[in-house]
Protein backbone atom coordinates (compact mmCIF):
# COMPACT_ATOMS: atom_id res chain seq x y z
CA UNK A 1 0.00 0.00 0.00
CA UNK A 2 2.88 1.79 0.75
CA UNK A 3 4.68 1.71 -2.66
CA UNK A 4 0.43 2.74 -4.16
CA UNK A 5 0.35 5.94 -2.65
CA UNK A 6 3.79 6.84 -3.45
CA UNK A 7 2.82 6.25 -6.83
CA UNK A 8 -0.25 8.54 -6.85
CA UNK A 9 1.50 11.25 -5.11
CA UNK A 10 4.82 11.03 -8.01
CA UNK A 11 2.15 11.13 -10.35
CA UNK A 12 0.10 14.13 -8.76
CA UNK A 13 3.79 15.96 -8.81
CA UNK A 14 4.55 15.33 -11.49
CA UNK A 15 1.38 16.59 -13.16
CA UNK A 16 1.42 19.88 -11.10
CA UNK A 17 5.12 20.05 -11.77
CA UNK A 18 4.35 19.83 -15.85
CA UNK A 19 0.84 22.36 -15.19
CA UNK A 20 2.91 25.19 -13.23
CA UNK A 21 6.08 24.30 -15.51
CA UNK A 22 3.50 25.33 -18.81
CA UNK A 23 2.60 28.81 -17.16
CA UNK A 24 6.32 30.09 -15.99
CA UNK A 25 8.16 28.53 -19.57
CA UNK A 26 4.95 30.25 -21.53
CA UNK A 27 4.97 33.68 -19.57
CA UNK A 28 9.02 33.37 -20.06
CA UNK A 29 9.02 33.18 -23.39
CA UNK A 30 5.90 35.38 -24.12
CA UNK A 31 7.93 38.14 -22.33
CA UNK A 32 11.04 37.89 -24.42
CA UNK A 33 8.77 37.41 -27.55
CA UNK A 34 7.15 40.95 -26.37
CA UNK A 35 10.81 42.61 -25.42
CA UNK A 36 11.89 41.31 -28.91
CA UNK A 37 9.06 42.90 -31.00
CA UNK A 38 8.52 45.94 -29.34
CA UNK A 39 8.55 49.10 -31.72
CA UNK A 40 11.45 50.66 -30.88
CA UNK A 41 11.03 54.00 -30.76
CA UNK A 42 7.43 53.38 -30.55
CA UNK A 43 4.61 54.30 -32.61
CA UNK A 44 1.94 55.33 -30.35
CA UNK A 45 3.30 56.53 -27.10
CA UNK A 46 1.47 57.78 -24.42
CA UNK A 47 4.34 59.40 -22.89
CA UNK A 48 7.97 59.73 -23.44
CA UNK A 49 8.95 57.88 -20.30
CA UNK A 50 7.59 54.84 -23.20
CA UNK A 51 10.90 53.16 -24.44
CA UNK A 52 8.46 50.80 -27.04
CA UNK A 53 5.38 49.82 -27.95
CA UNK A 54 3.48 46.21 -29.78
CA UNK A 55 0.24 45.93 -31.09
CA UNK A 56 -1.65 43.00 -31.04
CA UNK A 57 -4.69 40.87 -31.99
CA UNK A 58 -5.53 37.74 -29.80
CA UNK A 59 -8.39 35.55 -28.71
CA UNK A 60 -11.14 38.15 -30.59
CA UNK A 61 -9.91 41.35 -29.38
CA UNK A 62 -6.49 44.17 -29.87
CA UNK A 63 -3.75 44.81 -27.15
CA UNK A 64 -2.08 47.78 -26.89
CA UNK A 65 1.51 46.93 -24.93
CA UNK A 66 4.30 49.38 -23.86
CA UNK A 67 7.08 49.37 -21.94
CA UNK A 68 8.69 52.03 -19.91
CA UNK A 69 12.24 53.32 -19.70
CA UNK A 70 12.09 52.98 -16.36
CA UNK A 71 8.50 53.77 -14.75
CA UNK A 72 5.62 55.66 -15.62
CA UNK A 73 5.06 59.35 -14.72
CA UNK A 74 2.48 59.28 -11.87
CA UNK A 75 1.74 57.00 -9.19
CA UNK A 76 1.74 53.22 -10.12
CA UNK A 77 -1.09 51.97 -11.19
CA UNK A 78 -2.94 48.95 -8.94
CA UNK A 79 -2.94 46.50 -9.39
CA UNK A 80 0.85 45.68 -10.86
CA UNK A 81 0.83 42.09 -11.68
CA UNK A 82 4.21 39.81 -10.89
CA UNK A 83 5.13 36.59 -12.77
CA UNK A 84 6.43 34.89 -9.96
CA UNK A 85 4.70 32.03 -8.30
CA UNK A 86 4.79 29.98 -11.92
CA UNK A 87 8.83 29.99 -11.66
CA UNK A 88 8.91 29.22 -7.62
CA UNK A 89 5.97 26.76 -7.77
CA UNK A 90 8.19 24.74 -10.60
CA UNK A 91 11.21 24.54 -8.86
CA UNK A 92 9.45 23.30 -5.53
CA UNK A 93 7.25 20.49 -7.63
CA UNK A 94 10.89 19.57 -9.48
CA UNK A 95 12.24 19.50 -6.12
CA UNK A 96 9.71 17.47 -4.48
CA UNK A 97 10.19 15.02 -6.99
CA UNK A 98 13.89 15.08 -7.40
CA UNK A 99 13.37 13.82 -3.37
CA UNK A 100 10.52 11.17 -3.68
CA UNK A 101 12.30 9.57 -6.69
CA UNK A 102 15.75 10.17 -6.50
CA UNK A 103 16.44 10.89 -2.93
CA UNK A 104 14.09 8.11 -1.45
CA UNK A 105 15.61 5.37 -3.70
CA UNK A 106 18.63 6.69 -4.17
CA UNK A 107 19.86 3.47 -4.40
CA UNK A 108 18.00 2.75 -7.21
CA UNK A 109 18.10 5.67 -9.07
CA UNK A 110 20.74 7.65 -8.42
CA UNK A 111 23.67 5.16 -7.61
CA UNK A 112 24.93 2.81 -10.00
CA UNK A 113 27.58 0.27 -8.62
CA UNK A 114 29.58 -0.09 -11.75
CA UNK A 115 30.12 3.11 -12.52
CA UNK A 116 31.04 4.77 -9.04
CA UNK A 117 31.29 2.61 -5.80
CA UNK A 118 29.03 5.22 -3.54
CA UNK A 119 26.44 4.76 -1.23
CA UNK A 120 23.16 6.57 -1.39
CA UNK A 121 23.56 9.15 1.32
CA UNK A 122 26.64 10.32 -0.17
CA UNK A 123 25.23 10.36 -3.62
CA UNK A 124 22.20 12.70 -2.35
CA UNK A 125 25.23 14.91 -0.68
CA UNK A 126 27.10 15.13 -3.42
CA UNK A 127 24.04 15.67 -5.49
CA UNK A 128 22.85 18.91 -2.71
CA UNK A 129 26.44 20.46 -3.14
CA UNK A 130 26.32 20.14 -7.09
CA UNK A 131 23.19 21.71 -6.89
CA UNK A 132 24.52 24.91 -4.39
CA UNK A 133 27.76 25.21 -6.50
CA UNK A 134 26.07 25.41 -9.61
CA UNK A 135 24.13 28.73 -8.83
CA UNK A 136 27.35 30.23 -6.83
CA UNK A 137 29.50 29.55 -10.19
CA UNK A 138 27.12 31.00 -12.68
CA UNK A 139 26.11 34.03 -10.09
CA UNK A 140 29.73 35.04 -9.92
CA UNK A 141 30.45 34.53 -14.01
CA UNK A 142 27.71 36.86 -14.42
CA UNK A 143 29.12 39.40 -11.85
CA UNK A 144 32.07 39.66 -13.59
CA UNK A 145 31.22 41.96 -15.90
CA UNK A 146 31.57 39.91 -19.26
CA UNK A 147 29.58 39.99 -22.00
CA UNK A 148 26.88 37.48 -22.30
CA UNK A 149 29.28 35.71 -25.39
CA UNK A 150 31.92 35.17 -22.42
CA UNK A 151 29.86 34.28 -19.62
CA UNK A 152 28.25 31.63 -21.80
CA UNK A 153 31.05 29.82 -23.15
CA UNK A 154 32.68 30.24 -19.29
CA UNK A 155 29.40 28.33 -18.49
CA UNK A 156 29.00 26.02 -21.14
CA UNK A 157 32.81 24.36 -20.38
CA UNK A 158 31.58 24.36 -16.64
CA UNK A 159 28.53 22.70 -17.81
CA UNK A 160 30.44 19.81 -19.54
CA UNK A 161 33.28 19.42 -16.86
CA UNK A 162 29.86 18.72 -14.72
CA UNK A 163 28.42 16.39 -17.22
CA UNK A 164 31.23 14.53 -17.49
CA UNK A 165 32.06 14.01 -13.86
CA UNK A 166 28.20 13.09 -12.64
CA UNK A 167 28.29 10.61 -15.32
CA UNK A 168 31.26 8.98 -14.09
CA UNK A 169 29.56 8.90 -10.71
CA UNK A 170 25.95 8.45 -10.63
CA UNK A 171 23.68 5.73 -13.11
CA UNK A 172 23.08 7.38 -16.38
CA UNK A 173 19.60 8.56 -15.47
CA UNK A 174 20.64 9.92 -12.27
CA UNK A 175 23.48 11.89 -14.08
CA UNK A 176 21.07 13.88 -16.47
CA UNK A 177 18.57 14.70 -14.19
CA UNK A 178 21.08 15.98 -11.62
CA UNK A 179 22.23 18.16 -14.20
CA UNK A 180 18.70 19.22 -14.91
CA UNK A 181 17.96 20.07 -11.49
CA UNK A 182 21.37 22.15 -11.32
CA UNK A 183 20.00 24.29 -14.51
CA UNK A 184 16.53 24.20 -13.13
CA UNK A 185 17.82 26.00 -10.07
CA UNK A 186 19.66 28.35 -11.88
CA UNK A 187 16.70 29.56 -13.75
CA UNK A 188 14.88 29.64 -10.30
CA UNK A 189 17.58 31.41 -8.79
CA UNK A 190 17.76 33.78 -10.98
CA UNK A 191 13.98 34.87 -10.56
CA UNK A 192 14.53 34.59 -6.90
CA UNK A 193 17.68 36.67 -6.43
CA UNK A 194 17.68 39.15 -9.24
CA UNK A 195 14.89 39.39 -11.52
CA UNK A 196 12.13 39.59 -8.53
CA UNK A 197 14.74 41.85 -6.32
CA UNK A 198 15.32 44.16 -9.37
CA UNK A 199 11.62 44.85 -9.81
CA UNK A 200 10.85 45.40 -6.22
CA UNK A 201 13.86 47.71 -6.72
CA UNK A 202 11.93 49.95 -9.37
CA UNK A 203 8.87 49.82 -7.59
CA UNK A 204 10.14 50.88 -4.08
CA UNK A 205 12.13 53.76 -6.18
CA UNK A 206 8.78 54.70 -7.61
CA UNK A 207 6.72 54.53 -4.08
CA UNK A 208 9.54 57.09 -2.62
CA UNK A 209 9.24 59.21 -5.65
CA UNK A 210 12.60 58.76 -6.76
CA UNK A 211 13.81 58.49 -10.38
CA UNK A 212 14.48 54.72 -10.36
CA UNK A 213 17.64 52.97 -11.72
CA UNK A 214 17.69 51.13 -14.45
CA UNK A 215 20.25 49.15 -13.69
CA UNK A 216 18.54 46.35 -11.75
CA UNK A 217 16.08 45.98 -14.80
CA UNK A 218 19.04 45.79 -17.24
CA UNK A 219 20.75 43.03 -15.23
CA UNK A 220 17.03 41.03 -14.67
CA UNK A 221 17.00 41.22 -18.20
CA UNK A 222 19.75 39.64 -18.59
CA UNK A 223 19.29 36.81 -16.49
CA UNK A 224 15.79 36.48 -18.08
CA UNK A 225 17.33 35.88 -21.50
CA UNK A 226 19.67 33.32 -19.69
CA UNK A 227 16.84 31.57 -18.48
CA UNK A 228 15.18 31.57 -21.84
CA UNK A 229 18.35 29.50 -23.63
CA UNK A 230 18.51 27.09 -20.54
CA UNK A 231 14.60 26.33 -21.23
CA UNK A 232 15.31 23.59 -23.55
CA UNK A 233 17.96 21.44 -22.30
CA UNK A 234 15.71 21.41 -19.19
CA UNK A 235 12.91 20.39 -21.03
CA UNK A 236 15.33 17.72 -22.64
CA UNK A 237 15.71 16.29 -19.21
CA UNK A 238 12.50 16.01 -18.33
CA UNK A 239 12.07 13.76 -21.44
CA UNK A 240 15.18 11.92 -21.14
CA UNK A 241 14.14 9.12 -18.36
CA UNK A 242 11.94 7.58 -21.40
CA UNK A 243 14.89 6.99 -23.71
CA UNK A 244 17.58 5.14 -22.03
CA UNK A 245 19.46 4.96 -25.23
CA UNK A 246 20.83 8.48 -24.44
CA UNK A 247 21.33 8.06 -20.92
CA UNK A 248 22.17 4.50 -21.34
CA UNK A 249 25.20 4.93 -23.46
CA UNK A 250 28.61 4.30 -22.65
CA UNK A 251 28.76 8.27 -23.96
CA UNK A 252 26.01 9.46 -22.06
CA UNK A 253 27.39 12.61 -21.09
CA UNK A 254 28.51 13.94 -24.95
CA UNK A 255 25.17 12.69 -25.71
CA UNK A 256 23.90 14.99 -23.76
CA UNK A 257 26.13 17.95 -24.72
CA UNK A 258 25.45 17.24 -28.16
CA UNK A 259 21.14 17.43 -27.16
CA UNK A 260 22.16 21.15 -25.23
CA UNK A 261 23.79 22.69 -27.83
CA UNK A 262 21.00 21.71 -30.66
CA UNK A 263 18.58 23.37 -28.42
CA UNK A 264 20.41 26.40 -27.64
CA UNK A 265 21.08 26.58 -31.18
CA UNK A 266 17.23 26.47 -31.53
CA UNK A 267 16.17 28.60 -28.92
CA UNK A 268 18.49 31.21 -30.34
CA UNK A 269 17.19 30.85 -33.83
CA UNK A 270 13.84 31.31 -32.50
CA UNK A 271 15.04 34.87 -30.77
CA UNK A 272 16.93 35.78 -33.72
CA UNK A 273 13.16 35.57 -36.12
CA UNK A 274 11.82 37.31 -33.30
CA UNK A 275 14.08 40.54 -33.95
CA UNK A 276 13.33 39.97 -37.77
CA UNK A 277 17.19 38.19 -37.94
CA UNK A 278 16.27 34.91 -39.26
CA UNK A 279 19.22 32.23 -39.61
CA UNK A 280 18.37 28.86 -40.78
CA UNK A 281 21.42 27.98 -40.51
CA UNK A 282 21.28 27.43 -37.15
CA UNK A 283 18.52 24.78 -37.33
CA UNK A 284 20.60 23.47 -40.04
CA UNK A 285 23.57 22.47 -37.67
CA UNK A 286 21.05 21.92 -34.66
CA UNK A 287 19.75 18.84 -36.72
CA UNK A 288 23.08 18.31 -37.59
CA UNK A 289 24.38 17.79 -34.07
CA UNK A 290 21.02 15.78 -33.26
CA UNK A 291 21.77 13.07 -35.84
CA UNK A 292 25.17 12.88 -34.84
CA UNK A 293 23.65 12.31 -31.31
CA UNK A 294 21.68 9.81 -32.96
CA UNK A 295 24.38 7.96 -34.80
CA UNK A 296 26.61 7.88 -31.58
CA UNK A 297 23.29 6.42 -30.14
CA UNK A 298 23.28 3.50 -32.34
CA UNK A 299 22.61 0.16 -30.64
CA UNK A 300 25.52 -1.72 -29.95
CA UNK A 301 25.14 -5.08 -28.40
CA UNK A 302 27.47 -4.76 -25.25
CA UNK A 303 26.68 -7.94 -23.06
CA UNK A 304 29.53 -8.28 -22.08
CA UNK A 305 33.26 -7.19 -22.44
CA UNK A 306 35.39 -8.29 -25.40
CA UNK A 307 37.93 -9.44 -23.30
CA UNK A 308 35.02 -12.11 -22.03
CA UNK A 309 33.47 -12.74 -25.05
CA UNK A 310 36.58 -13.78 -26.59
CA UNK A 311 37.56 -16.53 -23.98
CA UNK A 312 34.30 -18.25 -24.56
CA UNK A 313 33.82 -18.87 -28.69
CA UNK A 314 32.55 -22.43 -28.56
CA UNK A 315 29.77 -21.56 -26.05
CA UNK A 316 28.98 -18.81 -28.17
CA UNK A 317 27.91 -20.81 -30.99
CA UNK A 318 25.67 -23.02 -28.65
CA UNK A 319 21.94 -22.35 -29.04
CA UNK A 320 19.56 -21.14 -26.39
CA UNK A 321 16.77 -22.62 -25.31
CA UNK A 322 13.87 -20.52 -23.98
CA UNK A 323 13.32 -22.13 -21.14
CA UNK A 324 16.80 -20.83 -19.98
CA UNK A 325 15.99 -17.45 -21.10
CA UNK A 326 12.53 -17.39 -18.89
CA UNK A 327 14.50 -18.79 -15.94
CA UNK A 328 16.87 -15.43 -16.11
CA UNK A 329 13.76 -12.74 -17.01
CA UNK A 330 12.08 -14.47 -14.31
CA UNK A 331 14.97 -14.72 -11.56
CA UNK A 332 15.89 -10.88 -12.92
CA UNK A 333 13.08 -9.35 -14.20
CA UNK A 334 9.87 -10.03 -12.15
CA UNK A 335 10.27 -8.31 -9.24
CA UNK A 336 8.75 -5.40 -11.24
CA UNK A 337 8.17 -6.62 -14.69
CA UNK A 338 4.82 -9.02 -13.20
CA UNK A 339 1.13 -9.13 -12.06
CA UNK A 340 2.33 -9.27 -8.79
CA UNK A 341 5.75 -7.02 -8.54
CA UNK A 342 7.52 -7.76 -5.55
CA UNK A 343 9.72 -4.49 -5.49
CA UNK A 344 8.47 -1.86 -3.27
CA UNK A 345 9.32 0.92 -6.10
CA UNK A 346 6.55 -1.10 -8.05
CA UNK A 347 3.33 -1.57 -6.61
CA UNK A 348 2.70 -2.52 -10.73
CA UNK A 349 4.36 -3.13 -13.46
CA UNK A 350 6.28 -0.13 -14.90
CA UNK A 351 4.28 0.49 -17.76
CA UNK A 352 2.45 -2.06 -18.12
CA UNK A 353 5.43 -4.58 -19.21
CA UNK A 354 4.98 -8.26 -17.71
CA UNK A 355 7.28 -11.61 -18.27
CA UNK A 356 5.07 -13.49 -16.53
CA UNK A 357 4.29 -15.73 -19.35
CA UNK A 358 5.85 -17.16 -22.49
CA UNK A 359 3.86 -15.12 -24.48
CA UNK A 360 4.41 -12.25 -22.86
CA UNK A 361 8.54 -12.69 -22.78
CA UNK A 362 7.84 -12.79 -26.37
CA UNK A 363 6.09 -9.93 -27.12
CA UNK A 364 8.66 -7.71 -25.46
CA UNK A 365 12.00 -9.62 -27.21
CA UNK A 366 12.87 -6.39 -28.23
CA UNK A 367 12.50 -4.19 -25.25
CA UNK A 368 14.19 -7.14 -23.08
CA UNK A 369 17.65 -7.07 -25.34
CA UNK A 370 17.93 -3.17 -25.89
CA UNK A 371 17.34 -2.43 -21.87
CA UNK A 372 19.46 -5.61 -20.99
CA UNK A 373 21.86 -5.77 -23.36
CA UNK A 374 21.58 -2.32 -25.49
CA UNK A 375 22.20 -0.13 -22.87
CA UNK A 376 22.31 -2.49 -19.54
CA UNK A 377 20.05 0.13 -18.02
CA UNK A 378 17.92 -2.76 -16.79
CA UNK A 379 17.26 -4.52 -14.26
CA UNK A 380 17.43 -1.27 -12.78
CA UNK A 381 20.65 -0.16 -10.89
CA UNK A 382 21.31 -3.93 -11.41
CA UNK A 383 19.66 -4.60 -8.10
CA UNK A 384 18.66 -8.19 -8.98
CA UNK A 385 22.46 -8.66 -9.58
CA UNK A 386 21.94 -9.99 -13.79
CA UNK A 387 25.75 -10.96 -14.79
CA UNK A 388 27.20 -10.50 -18.07
CA UNK A 389 27.03 -14.18 -18.47
CA UNK A 390 23.09 -13.89 -18.11
CA UNK A 391 22.93 -10.61 -20.61
CA UNK A 392 24.98 -12.69 -23.26
CA UNK A 393 22.67 -15.06 -22.85
CA UNK A 394 19.71 -13.39 -23.59
CA UNK A 395 22.01 -11.09 -26.37
CA UNK A 396 22.49 -14.83 -28.37
CA UNK A 397 18.87 -15.77 -27.39
CA UNK A 398 17.54 -12.74 -29.59
CA UNK A 399 19.86 -12.64 -32.16
CA UNK A 400 19.07 -16.32 -33.14
CA UNK A 401 15.09 -15.25 -33.36
CA UNK A 402 15.67 -12.51 -35.53
CA UNK A 403 17.67 -14.08 -38.23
Amino acid sequence: MEAYILEWLNLALRWAHLIVGIAWIGSSFYFVWLDMHLNVPPRDPEDDAVAGDLWAVHGGGFYHAQKYKAAPPGELPEPLHWFKWEAYSTWLTGFALLVLMYYVNADVYLVDKTVADITGGQAIAISLGFIVASWVVYDLLCRTGWSDTRIGLAGFLFLVAAVYFLSHLFSGRGAYIQIGAMLGTIMIANVLMVIIPGQRELVQAKIRGEEPDPLPGIRGKQRSVHNNYITLPVLFVMLSPHYPMTYGHEYNWLILIAIFTAGVLIRHFFNLRNQGKPAPVLLLIALIIIILAAFVAAPKSRAIPDRDVATQPAQSSEPVPFSQLQHIIVQRCNICHSAEPDHPTAPVAPNGVMFDTPDQIRQWAQRIHDRTVTTRTMPLANLTRMTDEERLLVDRWYKAQNR
